[in-house]
């Protein structure tokens, strides 16, 4: 069983000591040095970054720490539950003495070598088996390029190692009869307390995500068909909204097809479901557990058994990268546009799956972008020459909310739109820089609900939020679906998808002009919604400003 505090609180510990591990090796080692400051060089001159280079680089070293931990989790998770064989790094019961005559075994191969020559082995072997390619990529992988020393791979490798003295067990097993990745979830989030601010990492709660999936799959899926329907997520952290998807899409297929193969059907959602997020870590984690997710449903339980499913998930920056598309036309914009061409890739991107994921337009677009305000000068810039909402000291939920929109199919000429549901930062509604986004592009589309959650017990966010659901079409109703705040949760749930605010906007939300003691629902003028600011309670008035 996997203990997740347990081991986030050791692998905290370790993503720190790798870090300081790398930062000594890239003083030390002219190589490593010389990579990163081309690497820098290349990013400023491309717009990509406005750091100095120290600054720069400790978000390289946090990566590359990260990626050799994580590469770890990965394989002890197939390891412990015997999607692979043998085991090379740990494993219960005979299997960490299996483990260790693997690695005894390789060194009499390789007796000149270090265990960090040990782990990329591991690696690259994990890499031929099918899915996982892209997982320990040689090209995107950060493991491949910030290698950390011997002394602190062997540490690594004791990790996985340690067994418990009160128990004679193992400290970290992964096994899991259920193959819940959730765990993964919280690592995304609390593994590096540094990216965890630049990023502004935080899991977007399943009983939110079921929402927000509701209200745009499903209207989705009835308009287009559960065969058509693709679906993205372009801020899609560990890959709750993809997991969502693909469950929901690879169901339909099996009630569909009985009879087809259910490997066949996989693939199929798979194909389905879209992933970009600009932290790398993150796109790695929604990859792993789409393909696991894909396993399980197939009835695979050893991967050199599966087929070489592809997963369309990529690490990169969904405002930067891809064409942009008319507003409201579906014209896309010349290629010759600076705004369709990234200068500089960086190397944990894939140029060419950020062009197929992003150059395409989505029947259902969903997600949970950051709500952070950007402090690099140069992707502000950039954010706010590629995006006309962008105002003042933006939060990023404003080019998000210009973006996702952007990806949803355009309406008109008979063409069906495509849905758009996000939870995103309130601050728009009632500060300054949301004034454009409000007045000159919110107009444009056909919003159909906003909701206010801010009232509402929702785990990690301490920031007041909004549910926005809409479609990317010109206005079809003069009015627009609004759930107001009353009164704030009373209490903490102990159940947050429980809780009483949660509830109440549940079931409230298909029943105009209902009010409770927490939320009222009223179909509101949209004219309401095209004036700065909005108000729409909070856990104090009810009414609209």
């Amino acid at each position: 069983m996997i203990d997740s505090r347990r081991l986030l609180a050791d692998l905290e510990r370790f993503v720190t000591r790798l870090e300081d591990d790398l930062r000594e090796r890239s003083a030390a080692e002219a190589e490593m040095d010389a990579y990163l400051r081309g690497e820098y060089a290349a990013a400023r001159e491309a717009g990509r970054t406005g750091a100095a280079f120290e600054e720069w680089r400790e978000e390289m070293l946090t990566q590359g720490a990260v990626a050799w931990v994580l590469g770890c989790v990965f394989a002890r998770f197939l390891e412990d539950n015997r999607l692979v064989e043998p085991p090379r790094l740990s494993g219960p019961g005979e299997r960490l003495g299996a483990a260790k005559d693997q690695h005894t075994a390789y060194f009499e191969r390789h007796p000149a070598e270090s265990d960090r020559d040990y782990l990329l082995a591991v690696f690259a072997a994990l890499a031929e088996l099918p899915g996982l390619g892209p997982l320990y990529s040689r090209q995107h992988d950060p493991v491949w390029r910030l290698g950390i020393s011997g002394d602190a791979a062997r540490a690594l490798l004791e990790l996985w190692q340690r067994i418990d003295p009160a128990t004679g067990l193992l400290v970290h097993d992964f096994t899991d009869a259920e193959g819940d990745t959730r765990f993964l979830g919280d690592l995304y989030q609390d593994l590096s307390e540094a990216a965890r601010k630049r990023y502004a990492l935080l899991q977007t709660p399943e009983f939110v995500e079921e929402l927000i999936l509701d209200r745009t799959l499903v209207p989705a899926i009835e308009e287009f068909g559960y065969r058509e329907v693709r679906l993205i997520d372009p801020t899609c952290g560990s890959g709750h909204f993809l997991l969502g998807g693909f469950r929901r899409l690879y169901e339909l297929h099996a009630r569909g097809e009985p009879g087809t193969n259910p490997r066949e059907l996989a693939q199929r959602a798979l194909e389905q479901v879209h992933g970009v997020d600009v932290n790398p870590y993150a796109a790695a984690i929604a990859r792993f557990r789409l393909l696991l997710a894909a396993l399980r449903a197939s009835g695979i339980e050893r991967l050199a058994d599966a087929p070489a499913f592809r997963v369309h998930v990529a690490a990169g920056d969904s405002l930067l990268h891809g064409p942009r598309f008319g507003a409201t036309t579906g014209a896309q914009l010349s290629m010759m546009d600076p705004r369709d061409t990234v200068r500089h890739v960086l190397f944990t991107e894939d140029r060419e799956e950020l062009a197929r994921i992003l150059g395409q337009r989505y029947h259902a677009v969903v997600g949970n972008p950051p709500y952070i305000t950007v402090k690099d000068r140069a992707l502000n810039q950039a954010y706010r020459a590629t995006y006309g909402s962008c105002s003042g000291k933006y939060s990023l939920g404003v080019p998000f909310t210009e973006r996702f929109f952007e990806l949803a199919l355009p309406g008109g000429d008979g063409a069906a739109a495509g849905y758009v549901g996000m939870i995103t930062s309130n601050a728009f509604m009632k500060r300054e820089f949301g004034k454009k986004l409000i007045e000159e592009y919110i107009p444009r589309w056909d919003l159909t609900h906003v909701i206010d959650t801010s009232g509402a017990y929702i785990p990690g966010h301490g920031t007041p939020t909004v549910i926005l659901f809409g479609r990317h079409q010109g206005p079809k109703s003069p009015t627009v679906r609004a759930v107001m705040g009353i009164r704030g949760e009373p209490s903490t749930p102990e159940d947050p998808a429980k809780g009483l605010v949660w509830r109440a906007i549940v079931e409230q939300l298909d029943r105009p002009g209902s009010q409770s003691e927490f939320v009222s629902v009223a179909d509101t003028a949209r004219e309401t919604f095209s004036k700065h600011p909005w108000s729409l309670g909070g856990g104090g008035a009810a009414e609209l400003k």
